[in-house]
């Protein structure tokens, strides 16, 4: 924990925070209100909103986690440009491996298992902080060492190379265009690479067994989780220029423009896939994440709109901890000890008083850490 003493893009936090917000506030209380109230009208909204499609397309929640990924990188021109100048980087490559080991660490935390205690039921790479701990790890070598060409025409490589490899490469029946959900050549990555310790995968009589309706991938995938986290790095870039305001927003919406454009005509041959994380997924994603920084940055830093906003930063300045603490602890005793009485009053809405309840405990502890300036920083 530290105390955050330095000016920060107050854009940044906010949108941050509304990433956050939905993710472990919004959505956990309007599931509890959809399973309440049950009807065609209310389960067809949170299908369509918050939840992930179970395959090919792109909908609202596919967002959740490459923005978080995305402003993950915005911070690296902001953190690392004194460290750039320097002869001996050393220092710096020490803060970028703490932060890579720490985040990785807090991801098997999160689901992991590591808190289990049991071997067998500890999974090494399946999280969104492991995602951006890769990401972010790649992505500030490279900002350290290149230059911003040079990164440019990395992750375009990177971006064609993750194509060419799953549309040519064929190995043990897996690949070669396959982009089902049991023949991509990226199911085939984790299932040799991670075996055992790929997320569901348990040892059975015959071997490995592993898990027949999870389909996310990593180990190939890590390299549009570079590619992602780079992205944030360019938009970090123009955000840290000497560009005028207005100019710096309008960039990162043309650039978000362009590159949903592009996501869209490669997602005609290399479909857009968020649990194989394709290189089309890849640019529309980021093409959002462009555009919903140039939107924030517009209304907070430019036009100064910021005073109905400013709550958002309790979860956006301390988001990892935030998304540790609704992975790991649970409220719920806490609130069905109160509570409990009411249950033969509210009935199938008493879940709905326990999820808000819960969420509520959640934000009064980041709002009291926030008020006393105590961050979590990795």
């Amino acid at each position: 924990m530290g105390k955050i003493i330095n000016k920060r893009l107050e854009s940044l936090d906010i949108l941050r925070g509304f990433d956050l917000f939905c993710l472990v506030i919004l959505a956990p209380f309007l599931w509890a209100v959809a399973t309440a109230v049950d009807s065609e009208p209310v389960n067809s909204f949170m299908q369509s909103c918050f939840a992930h499609k179970s395959w090919d397309g792109f909908g609202p929640w596919d967002m959740v986690m490459p923005l978080f990924m995305f402003m993950s990188g915005i911070t690296i021109p902001f953190a690392l440009s004194k460290s750039k100048q320097l002869a001996n980087k050393r220092s710096a490559y020490f803060r970028v491996i703490k932060r890579f080991i720490s985040l990785w660490i807090l991801g098997m935390v999160c689901q992991g298992g590591l808190l289990s205690l049991n071997i067998d039921s500890i999974y090494i790479f399946t999280n969104t902080l492991q995602a951006i701990a890769v990401g972010y790890l790649v992505a500030s070598i490279l900002f350290l060492n290149c230059s911003i060409r040079t990164q440019v025409i990395f992750a375009i490589i990177c971006l064609f190379g993750y194509w060419g490899l799953m549309e040519f490469v064929s190995v043990g029946g897996y690949g070669g265009g396959d982009y089902s959900q049991s023949g991509n050549l990226a199911e085939w990555a984790d299932r040799v690479v991670l075996g055992r310790f790929r997320d569901g995968a348990q040892v059975g009589s015959e071997g490995v067994e592993f898990c027949p309706w999870y389909y996310y991938t990593w180990i190939l995938s890590s390299i549009n989780f570079v590619v992602t986290v780079l992205a944030g790095s360019f938009a970090g870039h123009i955000l840290k220029s000497k560009n005028s305001d207005q100019k710096k927003w309008r960039l990162l919406l043309v650039i978000g423009i362009l590159l949903i454009v592009a996501g869209n005509i490669i997602g005609i041959w290399h479909p857009i896939n968020k649990p194989i994380f394709s290189s089309s997924m890849t640019l529309l994603s980021s093409g959002y994440s462009f555009m919903l920084m140039a939107i924030f940055y517009y209304i907070i830093d430019v036009r100064g709109c910021v005073k109905y906003l400013r709550w958002l930063k309790v979860l956006g300045m301390n988001s990892i901890l935030a998304y540790v603490l609704s992975c790991v602890v649970s409220f719920t005793c806490v609130v069905t000890s109160i509570f409990w009485g009411t249950e033969q009053y509210l009935g199938e809405f008493y879940p709905v008083l326990i999820a808000f309840g819960n969420v509520s405990i959640l934000f009064t502890i980041l709002y009291i850490l926030y008020k006393k300036g105590i961050f979590l920083k990795v």
